[in-house]
């Protein structure tokens, strides 16, 4: 069996990556759903009063904590929905497919070109809101910000998160035919995991230690299996008609 190469797999993320800047309704969904996810739970902080009551205090922080923990689960699945069936509709997707470059190499690359640019803007997000709501808030909101039990268990399960859609994305988007269905149906799949952060997020599910460690080391364990067994998914004749044998 053929090795995995590094230079092949960058190889592809390079090419997945121009072929995002190509498509201008992934530069402007990608560049306006940050900001929407930035701008709301930033404004949101800002207008509260330092006169506010603790538990006032508390919800807010919350739902503003909450919000950009969206961008690691949209953003993927639109990229990865994209990835495969949008390919095969531009008529992109065969001439990678007759190169020698194996199914996980393939995979490896197609996630890699989401996976780094979704983690690297939802940690921006979060590290623009959490400077802006310590530069620009009253002393007690923004210790109420920096000291939120979520803020740390968050900021462990957005690559995780990220993870997850993508696996779910590319295994969608190598069985359907058209890109909006593989994107409404990547978005549905990746609800399980974000329910259970949504519970810790806001308190529902007292965001322990102990339960978030628990959480993050089965979504870890998930997202590797789930890498194998996508990569069973993509057969070469199977992703270039997008039928079953």
């Amino acid at each position: 069996m053929m090795g995995t190469s590094a230079t092949r797999v960058s190889a592809v993320i390079r090419k997945e990556l121009a072929e995002f800047r190509r498509n201008r309704l992934i530069i402007i969904t990608a560049s306006i759903l940050p900001l929407i996810f930035l701008v709301e739970p930033t404004v949101d902080i800002l207008t509260i009063k330092a006169s506010a009551s603790t538990a006032t205090l508390d919800r807010r922080v919350e739902l503003s904590l909450f919000l950009p923990l969206l961008v690691p689960v949209l953003l993927p699945a639109i990229l990865s929905a994209y990835s495969v069936v949008g390919e095969r509709e531009q008529g992109t997707l065969e001439p990678v497919l007759t190169t020698p470059i194996s199914r996980l190499e393939l995979l490896l690359g197609k996630a890699a070109a989401i996976f780094m640019p979704a983690v690297a803007v939802a940690y921006l997000i979060f590290g623009v809101f959490v400077a802006i709501t310590q530069l620009g808030t009253a002393s007690a909101v923004a210790t109420a910000v920096l000291h939120a039990p979520q803020l740390p268990a968050e900021l462990v399960f957005i690559p995780l998160l990220a993870a997850w859609t993508i696996w779910v994305g590319l295994a969608i988007s190598a069985r359907v035919t058209d890109t909006r269905v593989a994107q409404q149906l990547s978005l549905l799949a990746s609800l399980p995991p974000f329910a259970l952060t949504a519970l810790m997020s806001f308190q529902i599910i007292r965001p322990t230690f102990g339960l978030a460690a628990a959480l993050a080391g089965g979504l870890l364990a998930i997202d590797c299996v789930a890498c194998l067994v996508v990569a069973r998914m993509f057969d070469r004749e199977r992703l270039i008609t997008g039928r079953q044998h």
